[in-house]
């Protein structure tokens, strides 16, 4: 008997950095589409204003901060699933990054995270990003949550 996880509505609609600690110009993730506490998808349009844009495609850089973003939003989310305020994560190690190739502006960047195990404070997991049915980029990635909340999140 499998039991389903616990999931937040209108995910859509919360603004994200509700979820994440980064702020303007740094966000690289635009919403959360789903999450619970084993899986999280997240959306980015590539514009032309993202500070990690470089000849209309973007670096990868930022393709690696859109995988590390969507593992803090889905941290987010289930920080609000526990009832306890968004907190400062730090990227502890990334394995197996492969960038395929780098979305161009206007590209729609849908990025999976998937969580391989969580222990204590640390969570690994697997992150694919794609484009529509492409997969560009993937990543293991580990991540250290702190104790210390991020700060003027307001919910």
């Amino acid at each position: 008997m499998t039991t389903s996880s616990p999931k937040l509505d209108n995910l859509r609609e919360l603004p994200i950095t509700d979820l994440i600690p980064q702020r303007p110009p740094f966000v690289m993730v635009d919403r959360v589409l789903s999450c619970d506490m084993e899986e999280a998808v997240t959306e980015l349009v590539v514009r032309e204003d993202n500070i990690f844009l470089d000849d209309q495609k973007l670096a990868p850089a930022g393709m690696i901060e859109n995988m590390a973003q969507s593992c803090a939003a889905r941290m987010g989310c289930v920080n609000r699933l526990r009832g306890e305020s968004v907190k400062i994560g730090f990227i502890g190690d990334i394995r197996d990054c492969r960038i395929i190739r780098q979305p161009r502006c206007g590209e729609t960047l849908t990025t999976q995270v998937h969580i391989i195990e969580e222990v204590f404070s640390l969570t690994l997991a697997n992150v694919s990003v794609m484009v529509n049915d492409e997969e560009i980029a993937s990543a293991r990635i580990k991540i250290a949550l702190s104790e210390t909340p991020a700060v003027d999140i307001q919910h």
